[in-house]
């Protein structure tokens, strides 16, 4: 397998013919809503600011804030990034003292919706997830099958790959992260040599998914699996494989990948040689991450509040995914095409480029 990224590489979930069409036509067409991991107290030292903008990435609305009101980078609080190629809602934190200069902000595209108040800044990864209203033109009369598809992925849950705009321009940064690992890299910059080696990490968990597909054990678990429990988070290694697979049939539990690191053991069992096919098919090795602390990620997501209505010359998808999971995902089983180029407006896009999490700045 190619450590480039490529759709057409990666197993789907839905075998059924896809809807075809296009996305982003207008920026109206993709909007993306961040929801909170908690409610906002509505008092605190922190002023937390719910921000629409339109034509511009979450970095450059960032800088756009400094320059106006004098705020510094690191007082900024975000969650996560999104792109420019859609309507978005996101919130930020700022010290309190900033409030009076808030109300003469003015950047064209970027609305103030709410203001209000919470004891702590807002921090990376601090969201819920996302709720993604998704215009899809170019396929009358799709919005059936549509809702075909979307009940499958209801039921058996999305394959949680990451999507191309981890991957940078081309798809091409695992290839550099390979560099990194390898010590043959020119890059310098600690901060981007981490985002080029999560991309790496990226690629053997997607092979990794599609593996599980491939063997027909998406939904089921396998002896040396570390699952996880969808409503508690707690996860558990799996020794009885007979036992644990009808909770997850239930979609109670769910595999988990590893995201190579210093800190996380590699599966074992026969979960360990599906992981060490992964890896093999990549001609890469745990200890190659050992620069990272390293993660575990679920194989699989389940929507909630999805629909489909019908549109003319198309349809309108709406769904919220949690954090650290992208909708190219959905869009990719339900329309059955590329969906999404890479992005490099950000090193991880989120939420507009379809991301709900810039998880790899831990991992």
């Amino acid at each position: 397998m190619s450590l480039v990224f490529d759709w057409s590489a990666l197993r789907a979930l839905t075998t059924e013919a896809g809807t075809g069409g296009t996305l982003r036509q207008h920026p109206q067409d993709f909007r993306v809503e961040e929801l909170p991991a908690y409610p906002l107290s509505g008092e605190g030292d922190h002023l937390f600011v719910q921000l629409e903008k339109i034509g511009h990435t979450t970095a450059h609305v960032l800088r756009e804030l400094g320059t106006q009101l004098g705020v510094k980078d690191r007082d900024i609080g975000v969650a996560g990034l999104k792109d420019r190629h859609a309507v978005t809602t996101q919130w930020l934190s700022l010290p309190a003292r900033y409030e009076a200069r808030l109300e003469q902000f003015a950047f064209s595209g970027v609305r103030v919706l709410q203001v209000t108040r919470h004891t702590n800044k807002l921090g990376l990864g601090h969201l819920r997830g996302n709720r993604f209203v998704v215009r899809v033109r170019g396929a009358p009369g799709q919005a059936e099958q549509a809702a075909r598809l979307l009940a499958h992925l209801q039921s058996s849950g999305v394959p949680n790959y990451f999507g191309p705009q981890r991957f940078g321009l081309g798809g091409l940064n695992a290839e550099e992260g390979l560099r990194v690992v390898r010590g043959e890299s020119r890059v310098r910059d600690p901060r981007v040599r981490r985002f080029l080696t999560t991309a790496l990490q990226s690629v053997v968990f997607n092979a990794f998914v599609s593996l599980r597909l491939e063997r027909g054990v998406f939904d089921a678990l396998l002896a040396g699996d570390m699952a996880k429990k969808h409503d508690t988070g707690g996860v558990f290694q799996v020794e009885d494989a007979a036992a644990e697979s009808p909770r997850a049939a239930r979609g109670e539990v769910s595999a988990t990948g590893t995201l190579f690191g210093k800190k996380v053991r590699p599966l074992s069992a026969e979960a360990g040689e599906l992981e060490r096919e992964a890896l093999g098919t990549l001609g890469l090795s745990p200890e190659m991450f050992h620069s990272r602390k390293g993660d575990r990620r679920l194989t699989r997501v389940f929507l909630e509040e999805a629909s489909v209505e019908p549109a003319d010359d198309g349809y309108v998808l709406a769904f919220a995914l949690p954090r650290g999971s992208f909708a190219t995902s959905v869009l990719r089983e339900i329309m059955k095409t590329p969906v999404d180029a890479p992005d490099t407006d950000s090193p991880d896009t989120e939420g507009g480029a379809t991301e709900s999490e810039d998880e790899g700045v831990s991992a």
